[in-house]
């Protein structure tokens, strides 16, 4: 009898604490609030940028403003830079951070990761007249990068004769080369191939610094309701096709790379 007792009052302690957790979860305090908390990049079009009247527009604006609209709330996008990405989590200004932020093991020490919802390769931005096209062509030359990527450390892995200059934003880094203040940068494939539609004195070299990049939406360590919910929401998103219309809108392109890993 005792034994049972003991039994049954753990499993009602069990229960409070999981009850606890769901309602104490950034999912309902979301639902609560009306409003959905997401950091953007504001200045890496095409996932982030102000439009002419001043609103928040772009590929990763557009996948948060789907967030809200699946949780039927209202979105506030937080402009915010690479290195602010993980403290703006850790203060819990934002409940997400939807702003090309790749997935990587020491990242995931103070973050969580949802499943990745756009893969992208890390390429070089250049002059056309650089003769640059490949990351061994860097050695002496500076490379821009930004604050808080992963894009410096990875160039000093292929070339450790190239010279890192960080910046911080994006668009900085392309004004840099522009100017010639940097002879290549960089960054994510996707807004690389953006920047040289733009700028016909641009291109973007075919190799790749790294492996394939999955990024995926941060959210605060610690919170498994809110985690499972981005998780489950992400994959509707992407099976309804609802994910390639808006790839489409600021890419012009389908989808380059599955979202699924392959080794």
């Amino acid at each position: 009898m005792t034994a049972a007792v003991s039994l049954s009052a753990c499993s009602s302690a069990s229960g409070a604490t999981a009850g606890t957790s769901a309602q104490s979860s950034t999912l309902q305090q979301v639902i609560k609030r009306g409003t959905l908390n997401v950091a953007s990049c504001l200045t890496f079009p095409p996932f982030g940028s102000l439009s002419k009247d001043n609103k928040p527009q772009g590929f990763d604006v557009d996948v948060a403003t789907a967030m809200a609209t699946a949780l039927g709330v209202k979105v506030k996008v937080v402009d915010t830079t690479s290195a602010n990405r993980i403290p703006n989590l850790q203060t819990k200004k934002v409940d997400a951070v939807v702003c090309n932020f790749t997935t990587t093991a020491e990242r995931a020490k103070q973050v969580s990761f949802s499943d990745p919802y756009i893969v992208a390769g890390e390429t070089l931005l250049v002059k056309k007249s650089s003769g640059i096209s490949t990351i061994k062509d860097l050695s002496g030359r500076t490379v821009a990068v930004t604050k808080g990527s992963t894009n410096g450390d990875a160039v000093k892995a292929g070339n450790p004769q190239a010279k890192i200059q960080e910046y911080d934003t994006s668009a900085a880094a392309v004004l840099a080369v522009k100017q010639g203040q940097a002879d290549a940068m960089v960054e994510d494939s996707n807004f690389l191939n953006y920047q040289a539609k733009l700028d016909s004195s641009l291109k973007v070299t075919k190799d790749s610094v790294v492996p394939l990049e999955y990024n995926g939406i941060g959210v605060q360590l610690g919170d498994p309701t809110w985690l499972h919910w981005v998780n489950t929401w992400l994959r509707e998103f992407n099976t309804s096709g609802q994910a390639d219309a808006v790839y489409k809108k600021w890419f012009g392109v389908s989808r380059p790379f599955p979202l699924n890993p392959s080794y």
